[in-house]
């Protein structure tokens, strides 16, 4: 029986959506528990503040990323723009590895770059300055120790805001140029790491992207959203296919 790793990614798990939150599960129970592995590339949940986050969403991930993790199929994770702030602490209960953004892994053989894919959007250089100011540890710390409500309120500030500005940039006509990556970005990433092959969600623009750089052959495949369906990407030594569930 051939063996399958699966990526996911932009699920952003909400008590609004449960019937999200219970594919993901029945994801997690069927497919998932024989895959040789599975990698989350970020905003698995809509919002996180902090591993003491109390959420249904959050403990029912947890026991099933964590059943997952001990039957042997290991689970990474890479922080999204939704929940940067997921810990060590989580990922303990989660069973789960955080990798760094961008991580390279071997896939059958063949070095992959995996990002969640937000580094790749620089034309939006309001959120990359956001982005720039959240990462930062002492910030986060600050954050932090904050009292659970503040965050929590702090998130659907950080919500409305992100809503709003997606409607400003749809009336003028810029939302698919300002949120999508950057194709200069794309190749100067490809040429850092000299990998010709990159895996990221973010975008939400589910597509595999056959590219020439430098006059090399190089593969951008993105992830789809879990909105209204689930979206896997299945690799295995024969090649990728991305698909909704």
């Amino acid at each position: 029986m051939r063996m399958t790793t699966l990526f996911i990614s932009d699920l952003h798990l909400d008590p609004a959506r449960p019937d999200i939150t219970r594919l993901f599960g029945e994801f997690v129970d069927g497919e998932a528990r024989h895959a040789d592995a599975l990698y989350i590339l970020g905003d698995l949940f809509e919002a996180w503040v902090g591993d003491d986050d109390p959420s249904d969403a959050g403990a029912f991930v947890a026991d099933k990323l964590k059943t997952l993790a001990d039957g042997g199929v290991p689970v990474s994770f890479i922080r999204g723009n939704r929940d940067f702030l997921v810990g060590d602490a989580y990922a303990r209960r989660a069973g789960m590895a955080i990798l760094p953004d961008p991580a390279v892994v071997m896939l059958y053989g063949r070095p992959t770059l995996l990002m969640h894919g937000d580094l790749l959007c620089t034309d939006d250089t309001a959120y990359q300055q956001f982005r720039a100011q959240t990462r930062d540890p002492a910030w986060q710390a600050q954050f932090l120790a904050q009292p659970l409500a503040a965050r929590l309120a702090f998130a659907g500030r950080a919500r409305a805001a992100s809503k709003a500005r997606q409607g400003e940039l749809r009336d003028a006509g810029t939302m698919e140029t300002i949120t999508d990556v950057s194709p200069s970005t794309v190749a100067d990433t490809f040429a850092r790491y000299g990998i010709d092959t990159l895996i990221h969600g973010h975008t939400h623009r589910p597509a595999v992207h056959e590219l020439d750089v430098a006059g090399n052959p190089h593969r951008r495949i993105v992830l789809g959203d879990w909105y209204t369906q689930g979206s896997v990407l299945r690799v295995d030594s024969d090649g990728a296919r991305l698909s909704s569930l």
